[in-house]
């Protein structure tokens, strides 16, 4: 449950989300909770990464152990980010904005390395997630300061209200299979919403909200995140379709030499 304070913005957060398809709580995390979460991250990326499934590990670079993309499932292999997804105040924002209880679904490591950080384009989750109803959405938590040079992410205002989902095909980037084919309208350049942030500063989309991020052109910064997937408890997963995507991307993963 919220607690008082969060209770007096709900409804406040919902209006913003239910009309821009996107809320932003800056901060939602302190610095001391940041430090700690960081120092958890470091240390699973140092120690936890070896012992993960190679499909739930992603980096830029095959060849270079360092340059992790990122990491899938995080939630099943540290206990400190299973809390965080279940327990922490994310989960309550995702509940406030759907206005409906939500379950945890998947929580994400996400880098753009210093330099070699990709694009990732335009896109609407989604369409991953094959669900029988839209009711789901995605968190980001920032854990460093993001801005355009590292590869903020990049909304487009309202496009959620809009019918189904905008078509998709292969992208051939990492991590982001498919990517919107027909993006670049005028509506979607008039209601791009740039969005830097501080570390501690979360964004939480609807999962019809198209979004995009742009590459890491720092030579020294990397740009780290965490993403948190929670589904609305009433909608349902057509599973073998689900299952089949997912066996299929793996396979073309590991054909291609990328995990």
């Amino acid at each position: 449950m919220l607690n008082k304070h969060e209770q007096m913005t709900t409804e406040a957060l919902m209006d913003v989300f239910q009309q821009d398809g996107y809320v932003r709580v800056d901060p939602l995390f302190g610095s001391a909770e940041m430090s700690r979460i960081n120092d958890a991250l470091d240390r699973f990326l140092h120690e936890g990464v070896s012992k993960m499934p190679p499909e739930q590990v992603y980096r830029e670079d095959p060849a270079d152990p360092s340059s992790i993309k990122q990491l899938q499932k995080l939630f099943d292999h540290d206990p400190v980010f299973r809390e965080l997804m279940f327990e922490g105040p994310v989960r309550k924002v995702a509940e406030a904005v759907l206005g409906e209880p939500v379950r945890p679904i998947n929580m994400q490591f996400f880098n753009k390395p210093p330099g070699i950080g990709k694009p990732t384009p335009p896109h609407q989750d989604g369409y991953f997630f094959h669900l029988d109803r839209p009711s789901a959405v995605t968190g980001w938590l920032a854990l460093e300061d993001v801005d355009d040079e590292t590869g903020c992410i990049h909304y487009v205002r309202g496009s959620h209200k809009a019918a189904g989902y905008r078509p998709h095909d292969l992208t051939g980037v990492l991590g982001f299979s498919q990517g919107m084919t027909d993006f670049g309208t005028s509506n979607d350049k008039a209601e791009t919403v740039a969005m830097p942030a501080r570390a501690g500063t979360l964004l939480m989309h609807h999962a019809k909200t198209i979004h995009w991020a742009g590459a890491n052109r720092s030579a020294s910064r990397s740009r780290r995140a965490l993403g948190f997937i929670y589904y609305a408890d009433q909608v349902r997963v057509d599973e073998a379709a689900k299952a089949a995507y997912q066996a299929k991307l793996d396979r073309r993963l590991r054909d291609d030499g990328r995990i």
